[in-house]
């Protein structure tokens, strides 16, 4: 073995020998003393190992060491020094010294040497053994490179690809730049990768040597193919998993549509975004709700009891008035807003269609709200067209246009401040008249605009709001106004500079328009003669453990020509069908001691048994979209949620009693 020795002291220089030798150690010693003298022996020598004294009289041990480590840095350097600090020692280890011996220590020196030898010849060895795998990926390259008809790639123990032929860009798609340093299982389809199976190729692969399958995988671009896979484990002569090479061959004739499962992860965010704000609407709402209700209720209550007392005066008395009947109006149009948008959400809302000046409209509206904006010193200003008609008349109903146009003016009069302005004017386009309701209120931002028309959203829906309400009005003038065919716009440059709403809507002014939109008024409504055809002589079962439900769709349904026969459980119900001659069943969900869950079920199966098709409709409370496909799932055809207008059931089965006539 070559030692390199810097050290000054002749006598410590043979001491140190001396112990090496008696520990066995055969070494040839080079010893200097200078800096030079070290300089020129590390390259020629090239030591198998380094000692060196730390101080010397015109050297140092640390100069020393990085004049090593630039020159030989795999050769290991152990200082040997006469007295050497906690706090150096450790410095001269970060400095990449291999370890440390003080001279009155020796017998730490042997064990030390053997150490730094033998991790000195373990890293020889990984360098070798590094190489041998390079030349042999070279080799393989090689190979691979020219089957274009297989797609052959390496990988780690981890699965993630180290290579990759041209056969495989080929077949899959992906270039070398792209793949390299990904994992494999981005061949697989989803819901394989949910299902780890690239888990288990490489669990079976490196258990039992290899692993094949078929199925399909997919291409960079998203398509499908249908591949014959080899995994076969790469395992070095210890018998250690070194990585896997998977050969592939493509089988398809045809390629699938493509995959897109980015979109729809995406559109799965995007779902999973709207039920969260969904539901943080929902609590805003019941907040907003209860305030709404309880605010108005507050001072109503708080006057009649004054008023019960009869110790109050005339003046205070006229007050305690106005102020219970203005409360009771809130009151009453929160609620007349709220079965709108019910209304609005159940596609209930009809329309009473007749030929529409909208100039008197937007005058009605104006005289409604007149004195709540001169109460607050709002101007209103309204420039009426030259004649009555002379801008041309539209089709819809003259009580949901005007409502449109005094929510417009509400919203209005309730953001804009005392001394503020509100325009409004009528214009025609084409064949379009435009209404058109512009104030100086507070306008705003540039983010809440796109969702000015949705139900139940406020700009401002903090405790410390300064105004109240529900976030319905803007939501119910953009419904009536598509029911008109027509459309509604927000416009605003930023909190503080005002808004502006533009509702559009079609003139009448060709024989035809008025048939064309006549239609508005029906809606989707059955009209009740076409219903009694569709019911009369129809069997139908109504289970419900609440005898008032029951009431209701009973008589509804026989004032129609249908027979009804009640259950008041599942039980009752199964006893009803067994006697025969039901032709539908309207049932609950939430009953006592069988739910309608399992009384579906027992239908289903006794259908099976006696060849019966019996249809059922699932009525209940449970109005959640979950609710709905459980229901669907469970064998109902329809899903109905309550409350529900005894019409509007009505409507629904004379068309399913239709489709069954039909059958």
């Amino acid at each position: 073995m070559r030692i390199l020795h810097l050290e000054d002291s002749p006598l410590d220089a043979e001491l140190i020998l001396a112990t090496l030798e008696e520990a066995g150690i055969e070494s040839s010693v080079v010893r200097v003393e200078t800096r030079d003298d070290f300089l020129s022996a590390i390259e020629p020598l090239c030591p198998d190992l380094i000692l060196a004294d730390y101080s010397l009289p015109s050297f140092d041990g640390i100069s020393a060491l990085e004049m090593a480590r630039e020159g030989c840095p795999d050769v290991p350097f152990i200082f040997v020094s006469g007295a050497l600090g906690e706090e150096m020692a450790i410095k001269m280890l970060k400095s990449g010294a291999t370890d440390y011996v003080l001279k009155h220590r020796l017998d730490r020196l042997v064990p030390s040497v053997r150490r730094a030898l033998r991790e000195a010849d373990e890293r020889a060895e990984r360098r070798q053994a590094e190489q041998r795998l390079r030349e042999s990926e070279d080799r393989y390259r090689l190979f691979v490179e020219n089957a274009v008809d297989y797609s052959i790639f390496l990988m780690n123990t981890e699965g993630v690809v180290t290579s990759w032929n041209s056969g495989a860009e080929r077949i899959q798609g992906y270039s070398e730049e792209e793949i390299i340093g990904r994992h494999f299982s981005i061949f697989h389809l989803p819901e394989d990768r949910a299902g780890g199976l690239w888990k288990r190729e490489l669990e079976v692969a490196a258990r039992d040597g290899s692993f094949k399958v078929e199925h399909w995988n997919v291409r960079k671009d998203g398509s499908r193919f249908w591949a014959s896979v080899v995994l076969t484990a790469l395992k070095g002569a210890d018998g250690s998993l070194q990585g896997y090479c998977k050969v592939i061959r493509d089988h398809t004739e045809r390629k699938i549509e493509e995959a897109e499962r980015e979109r729809l992860v995406k559109e799965l965010e995007k779902l999973y975004g709207e039920a969260r704000e969904a539901n943080r609407l929902k609590d805003d709402f019941l907040a907003t709700v209860s305030h709404e209700l309880r605010t108005p209720l507050n001072a109503m209550l708080g006057w009649l009891r004054l008023l019960r007392t009869g110790r109050i005066e005339p003046a205070e008395a006229d007050r305690a008035l106005e102020t219970i009947e203005r409360n009771a109006k809130s009151q009453a149009q929160l609620i007349e807003d709220l079965l709108d948008v019910s209304r609005i959400i159940t596609g209930k809302i009809s329309l009473n269609v007749l030929r529409v000046d909208p100039a008197a409209v937007v005058e009605a509206a104006l005289d409604a709200i007149r004195p709540v904006a001169e109460a607050r010193g709002i101007a209103l200003h309204f420039s009426p067209p030259p004649s009555r008609g002379g801008l041309g008349t539209v089709m819809g109903d003259p009580d949901r246009l005007q409502q449109v146009v005094s929510n417009l003016l509400s919203n209005s009069v309730k953001f804009t401040p005392s001394g503020g302005r509100i325009e409004a004017g009528l214009e025609r386009r084409d064949r379009q008249i435009l209404i058109r309701v512009k104030d100086t209120g507070q306008g705003m931002s540039p983010e809440f605009l796109p969702y000015a028309f949705d139900r139940f959203r406020q700009a401002d829906g903090s405790t410390t709001r300064a105004h109240g309400g529900l976030g319905l009005g803007l939501a119910i003038v953009s419904h009536l106004v598509e029911k008109h065919n027509g459309t509604v716009q927000a416009e605003s440059e930023g909190p503080g500079k005002g808004a502006t709403f533009t509702v559009t809507l079609p003139l009448i002014e060709e024989p035809g328009d008025e048939a064309n939109l006549a239609a508005l008024s029906n809606g989707d409504k059955w009209a009740e003669p076409e219903m009694a055809r569709a019911l009369r002589g129809l069997g139908v079962l109504v289970v419900d453990d609440e005898e008032d439900a029951r009431a209701i769709i009973s008589l509804m349904l026989q004032q129609l020509g249908a027979r009804v026969r009640l259950a008041s459980s599942a039980a009752d119900a199964m006893r009803e069908i067994g006697q025969g001659e039901i032709d539908l069943i309207i049932s609950d969900i939430a009953m006592p001691g069988e739910d309608g869950y399992s009384l579906i079920s027992r239908v289903k199966a006794l259908e099976a048994e006696r060849g019966w098709k019996i249809p059922a409709i699932a009525l209940t409370a449970y109005a959640r979209e979950e609710d709905r496909l459980r229901a669907l799932e469970a064998g109902y055809v329809m899903h109905i949620p309550k409350p529900i207008e005894p019409e509007a059931l009505a409507s629904i089965v004379a068309s399913v009693a239709s489709r069954l006539k039909g059958d």
